[in-house]
């Protein structure tokens, strides 16, 4: 069997996996199977990139499990004319996925290493409609909002004040809340004109969001 055959098969079970967790959607799995994770795991994780668990980047952060990208993705229910902001931009994983479901992505990152090599990625993948910025996340972008989807891949003692103001009326945010040193819940928060509504989806581990810039 050649390389070829073998990466194929290896990224048919990784989209079955990722059915057999609970994801439905048609769109994001779409979006799912064009990304190839392969391209956002460097070093000697890289034969590892179609397994569903989180692996080690640069600066201390992970890759997120696929699954949880995916069920995370699904749960923003991200239409073609939204603009998303993603707070934490990592390897720059989720925001591709998002790409492909968004008219416009901005993602946020405070280490300026992970933001300029995430950007480069995008542009040699030819994601034209994502934008990486290093900046503080937990002030979100107040000059772009309002967003129609924000998503948050890092742990919040409570959703954050600035990023829920920068929420358009309808709009919704995924987010994991709770200590950074216990399992954490996956919220959903929906916008409404009367204020917001919280659902817990799921229990998650996340790195802390971490107020200021990193090195």
């Amino acid at each position: 069997m050649s390389e070829t055959e073998d990466q194929t098969e290896a990224r048919m079970r990784f989209i079955y996996t990722i059915r057999s967790r609970g994801v439905t959607d048609a769109r994001v799995l779409s979006a799912m199977e064009k990304i190839d994770r392969k391209a956002f795991v460097t070093g000697i994780f890289a034969d590892r990139a179609y397994e569903d668990m989180p692996l080690p980047i640069a600066c201390g952060q992970t890759i997120s499990q696929p699954s949880v990208v995916a069920l995370m993705t699904e749960a923003l229910q991200v239409g073609p004319r939204d603009k998303v902001l993603e707070i934490g931009t990592g390897s720059g994983y989720q925001a591709a996925i998002l790409s492909q479901l968004a008219r416009r992505v901005y993602t946020v990152e405070r280490h300026r290493t992970l933001a300029r090599d995430a950007q480069r990625l995008f542009d040699e993948l030819g994601l034209t409609n994502i934008t990486a910025m290093v900046t503080d996340g937990s002030h979100g972008l107040p000059d772009i909002a309002p967003f129609d989807r924000i998503i948050v891949t890092a742990a919040a003692e409570d959703p954050p004040g600035p990023l829920l103001a920068q929420l358009r009326v309808g709009g919704i945010m995924v987010v994991p809340v709770g200590q950074s040193d216990t399992v954490q819940q996956l919220i959903r928060v929906t916008r409404n004109e009367d204020g917001y509504e919280y659902e817990e989806l799921r229990a998650v581990r996340f790195v802390p969001l971490v107020e200021g810039l990193g090195q």
